[in-house]
């Protein structure tokens, strides 16, 4: 089954991020790389991306046969998705430990989230 692990970021995780020094920095974005190795190297890793900043997003609706567009996040939150890891493990318990080790589970919230399968459904 495929999981979502969702890594988020609010101003708090940003204000730490600021105080790091450039070594934390590196160190930080090691452990990624490492925890990106490995779950290539078991096979789990489907795909892993870091987002840009929200405010370079793009809202897009619809209405009326026309295409809206408007800058900046979907919502005013202070939260934000700062990236993904998607992977295929045998279970959710699997899944959630691995988000444990993703680096910015230290500082802040990483998501896991069962990704459905549409693979039957009759639209």
């Amino acid at each position: 089954m495929k999981y979502m692990i969702l890594i988020h970021s609010n101003p708090a995780f940003v204000a730490e991020w600021a105080e790091l020094t450039e070594d934390q920095r590196r160190a930080l974005g090691r452990g990624h790389a490492a925890f990106h190795e490995e779950v290539a190297a078991s096979g789990e890793l489907v795909v892993a991306e870091g987002l840009a900043d929200p405010a370079t997003a793009r809202h897009v609706a619809v209405r009326d046969g026309r295409t809206l567009v408007t800058d900046g996040p979907f919502a005013e939150t202070k939260e934000h998705l700062a990236g993904f890891y998607l992977l295929e493990c045998t279970d959710i318990d699997r899944a959630v430990e691995l988000a444990a080790r993703v680096p910015d589970a230290e500082f802040g919230h990483v998501e896991v989230r069962p990704v459905l399968d549409l693979g039957g459904l009759e639209l």
